[in-house]
């Protein structure tokens, strides 16, 4: 039976024995969701469940999943497979081959002989570690990783394949190279490989174009490089597209792109003119998307940004700007209101102050200045009409980690604003808000792997006050304190990770886990900071 672990009050770490065990748990699992259970995140030897502590509680996940963990497997359906057409040419191919004591035909033959299985993803969006019950090789990594590999690389390490879905430093042997779109941000489905999906290996010197075949299993195989079901991509229109005033051509699908996507300043608009230690464009993120290997990003500061955007008259997950300290500078093009939250110091349009939590008129032309903070660390600005850039993967935000959304602002960059919203701006008599706390006290729920520590290192984590390093930043915040010795050496296979979770590397030092951080990750996890009070983080500044 697998053991069920605590993993904050919002989900459980569900571990077992194999990864065999691990797929079919998650097999069973995704046939029966139950109500309140919104993602299932498989991975080597474990399924993290995330529940909404609103709509169920933690007993009654625990016993669906104790349920369908001792339940007979379901006959599934012929499963459709994917096809991944490869040119077998990599630089690896000749060396693997000879590692394993094989000769490069005989590794493509065997690579390409049956089906496989998306196990799980991580690593960067999009990115499917393929698994397969007859395939008879253990591969060793790369001694170096390479610092990139390129998009669409098809490698091997241990007992998986995997195909890079953008452009990634690496330690898998590389054997050839596809041309499928792995990960398309603004697709319906973003991620070409999604968990449990049936995938072929293909050399492409035996593809017939467009050929649709029955597998042995009854099931259909799409045409190579689209999933089963998905529609026909629209062509392209020739010519790169410009993506901001500056005039760069347009990223790939999956890399971070600049946030105006026209070389004139828009009708309703305004402009960075200097940014000071970092400013990106944040709305509330991308929740349900771990499986996919994509974190939930959005602003740190939840709380902030939903007021600002309340006190223009937007909608309260309207996309604005996350300015870390001081020195950002931005002028209107246009008429706009503005509403500045988070962080306490001196803001001023054209050097004149404004307050902070009210909404406040932005003349065309005029310089709205963001001072470095008094209290706090991280200024919300919210325009009336919200910044209009396209959506990837269901939202405007900038994931620093995995390279999705607008790329982080610089001097020059021009930012559409949506319409008007219908509301009118809300009249604000009180003013209720108070300035970020200079020390903050954070409950902490155990596990899932305080188990792996010593009672000294559990009593230590609560027994004194931590220090936020210089070393943080939206990925993750490092806490300099005591190191918190473990019982037992080695790391864990990787497993599902949610915000807020501290993480200990054998350094023993801590690591909470904020919006871009890692969906899976290898090292345990001693405890985890409910996310209710998360956003008291993003005011915490180095010190």
């Amino acid at each position: 039976m697998p053991t069920l672990r605590p993993m904050g009050e919002a989900a459980v770490l569900v571990e077992v024995d194999t990864l065999d065990a691990a797929l079919a748990l998650h097999a069973s699992l995704a046939a029966s969701v139950v109500p309140g259970v919104h993602e299932l995140v498989p991975a080597a030897r474990t399924v993290l469940v995330r529940f909404d502590p609103r709509a169920t509680t933690r007993a009654a996940v625990a016993r669906w999943v104790t349920d369908a963990a001792a339940s007979p497997p379901r006959d599934a359906a012929p499963a459709a497979v994917t096809v991944l057409e490869v040119v077998y040419d990599g630089d690896d191919l000749d060396e693997t081959a000879r590692l394993l004591g094989v000769d490069a035909p005989a590794l493509v033959a065997a690579h390409t002989g049956a089906e496989w299985t998306v196990a799980f993803t991580g690593f960067a969006p999009g990115f499917g570690y393929l698994v397969r019950a007859d395939w008879p090789f253990d591969v060793p990594r790369l001694d170096a990783p390479r610092t990139r590999v390129p998009v669409g690389s098809v490698g091997l390490a241990g007992a998986f394949s995997g195909a890079y879905p953008r452009a990634t430093p690496g330690g898998w042997r590389l054997i050839g190279r596809t041309d499928a779109p792995l990960f398309d941000p603004r697709g319906a489905r973003p991620a070409l490989l999604e968990p449990g999906a049936a995938v072929r290996f293909v050399s492409a010197r035996d593809v017939v174009r467009g050929a649709v075949r029955a597998d042995a299993a009854g099931g259909t195989v799409a045409e190579p490089g689209r999933a089963p079901g998905a529609p026909n991509p629209e062509p392209a229109m020739p010519g790169p597209a410009l993506d901001s005033a500056r005039g760069t051509p347009a990223a790939a699908p999956g890399a971070l792109t600049t946030p105006n996507v026209e070389p004139t300043a828009p009708r309703r608009a305004f402009e960075v003119l200097r940014v000071g230690v970092s400013a990106t464009l944040q709305d509330l993120g991308r929740p349900h998307l771990a499986h996919l290997g994509i974190a939930r990003s959005g602003a740190l500061d939840r709380a902030a940004l939903r007021v600002a955007n309340r006190l223009v008259g937007n909608v309260e997950g309207d996309a604005g700007i996350e300015v870390v300290g001081g020195g950002t500078a931005l002028r209107a093009t246009c008429d706009l209101w503005v509403a500045v939250t988070g962080a306490w110091g001196e803001v001023t349009v054209d050097r004149v102050p404004i307050g902070a939590y009210v909404a406040t008129a932005w003349p065309a032309g005029s310089v709205l200045e963001i001072g470095w903070p008094r209290r706090g660390i991280r200024t919300i600005v919210a325009v009336r009409g919200g910044v209009d850039v396209p959506l990837e993967a269901g939202s405007r935000a900038t994931d620093t980690l995995s390279a999705l959304g607008p790329a982080p602002l610089g001097a020059g960059d021009l930012l559409s604003i949506g319409a008007d919203p219908a509301s009118p701006i809300p009249v604000v008599d009180a003013f209720p808000w108070t300035a970020p706390a200079e020390t903050l006290e954070l409950p902490v729920a155990l596990g899932p792997r305080d188990d792996w520590f010593t009672r000294t290192a559990v009593d230590a984590l609560f027994a004194r006050p931590w220090r936020v390093s210089t070393d943080s930043d939206r990925v993750g915040m490092r806490l300099d304190g005591p190191l918190l010795a473990r019982t037992r050496d080695g790391e864990l296979p990787s497993e599902g990770m949610v915000p807020g979770a501290l993480q200990v590397p054998p350094s023993g030092r801590p690591t909470i886990l904020l919006a871009d951080g890692p969906v899976t990750g290898g090292y345990p996890v001693i405890g985890v900071i409910p996310d209710a009070v998360l956003g008291l983080l993003a005011q915490a500044a180095p010190g």
